[in-house]
């Protein structure tokens, strides 16, 4: 039985029988369980975030004469200041756990994040800002380009997608990333259970220690077998996990409980991406009191404050970056469906123990005058200020220690807010 790559990023150790078939990246890895060090952890919001309702511009008009159904009361938003224009903002009321990180100086806003001439496709969008590279949306995931970077031999775990599909962010050259979407799940798959099963544990292990110098491509599948097996110890500590906090039981609270677990029992990972969907809001939006979106809002604010709250009792919140980001904003005027549709520029979030909390970039003036420089499309779409790569080269340069030049093949550390 041969197990391909995409098999093993798609299902993990699942792809592997006792037949011991495993695919060659796993060889050669670094048997340390790893050592305390910086944590990214991408929360990934699918499906075109609509930034004008997570961070709203409450003291201008226009945001409620072109939004009569969804725009959020004046009176029932969060309000976190103003920015450098003196542009009031608000949090949607249903993210009182981002607004109680805000407070505690640990959340950055950034306002207007995007590029040049925005793709509205889903597909297309989220490749750009998964490659960084607008004109090469097939390319290489920055993530996956700065994994590459890492001296061999690579730690397997050496990042956790906790989506079943491999997002275009963390495609490598080199570096394979397991997909894990539920560590509960992640195991050696075997037709027997109990203490059968344990015995065939038992001897895939014993076969796989054996070092045949003299038969290189046994030695090597031995190797690759002995990887998995070690990820399979380390991933099964995360399930033991005991958080210090109670986080909601639903699929993005959960899915930062493992993070959580991952980064206290030190596996050794270092990049984390997890995903929420649901923002596609072409109708039925909703606004403060209630629908889709608030129920969006109320899932993150929860969750967030929970993973927050719980690497700081852990002591390991200092060590720890948050990177929130959708592949593009919504349209300023909502349609006839009381939704919004694709539009361009929206807010990029950044949370975490070193992060210096704040407001950065400025808000749009939502004037659907032509002479309005903020705006573009006819008026219908905020314009973008800040390029979301100038964010990833702050967190690459400033963060994970590497030259973004290099990552991101351009220089966009001019413009990059000093959000770390």
């Amino acid at each position: 039985m041969k197990v391909s790559r995409r098999e093993f990023l798609r299902d993990g150790v699942t792809a592997f029988t006792v037949s011991f078939a495993a695919p060659a990246f796993l060889s050669d890895i670094a048997l340390a369980q790893g050592v305390r060090s910086r944590n990214l952890v991408v929360l990934y919001l699918s499906g075109g975030n609509d930034s004008l309702s997570t961070v709203v511009p409450y003291r201008d008009p226009f945001y409620y004469s072109r939004r009569p159904a969804i725009a959020i009361p004046a009176g029932q938003v969060l309000q976190i200041g103003s920015d450098s224009r003196g542009t009031t903002l608000g949090l949607h009321p249903r993210l009182t756990g981002l607004h109680s990180i805000f407070n505690d100086g640990r959340l950055a806003v950034i306002q207007r994040a995007g590029y040049n001439n925005s793709s509205r496709s889903h597909f297309q969008g989220t490749d750009i800002w998964g490659t960084g590279d607008p004109n090469s949306p097939s390319s290489l995931g920055w993530l996956g380009r700065y994994l590459d970077t890492l001296p061999s031999p690579v730690d397997p775990l050496i990042g956790w997608n906790a989506t079943r599909e491999t997002p275009r962010a963390l495609m490598a050259r080199t570096v394979a990333v397991p997909a894990i979407p539920d560590s509960r799940t992640y195991s050696l798959s075997s037709p027997n259970g109990g203490a059968e099963a344990l015995n065939e544990r038992n001897t895939a292990t014993r076969m796989s220690s054996h070092v045949a110098e003299d038969r290189p491509h046994l030695s090597f599948v031995n190797g690759s077998v002995r990887g998995a097996l070690d990820t399979l110890d380390r991933v099964s500590q995360v399930n033991a996990y005991v958080p210090s906090v109670t986080y909601a039981n639903n699929g993005l609270a959960q899915a930062l409980r493992t993070v959580a677990g991952s980064i206290v029992r030190g596996i050794g990972t270092k990049v984390y991406w997890v995903q929420f969907g649901g923002f596609d809001t072409h109708s039925g939006q909703g606004n403060a009191g209630g629908g889709g979106y608030a129920n969006l809002m109320g899932t993150i604010g929860d969750s967030v404050l929970a993973f927050y709250n719980d690497l700081r009792n852990q002591g390991l919140l200092n060590d720890t970056l948050m990177l929130q980001f959708s592949e593009f904003g919504r349209r300023i005027s909502e349609n006839g469906s009381q939704g919004t549709d694709h539009g361009a520029a929206g807010i990029m979030l950044a949370m975490g123990g070193g992060v210096r909390g704040g407001i950065y970039g400025t808000a749009a003036s939502l004037d659907p005058n032509p002479g309005n420089a903020t705006l573009e499309n006819s008026g219908g779409d905020v314009r973008y200020e800040t390029d979301f790569r100038s964010v990833y080269a702050k967190v690459l340069d400033s963060w994970l220690g590497v030259n973004s030049t290099t990552i991101l093949g351009a220089d966009f550390r001019a413009g990059a807010p000093a959000i770390i």
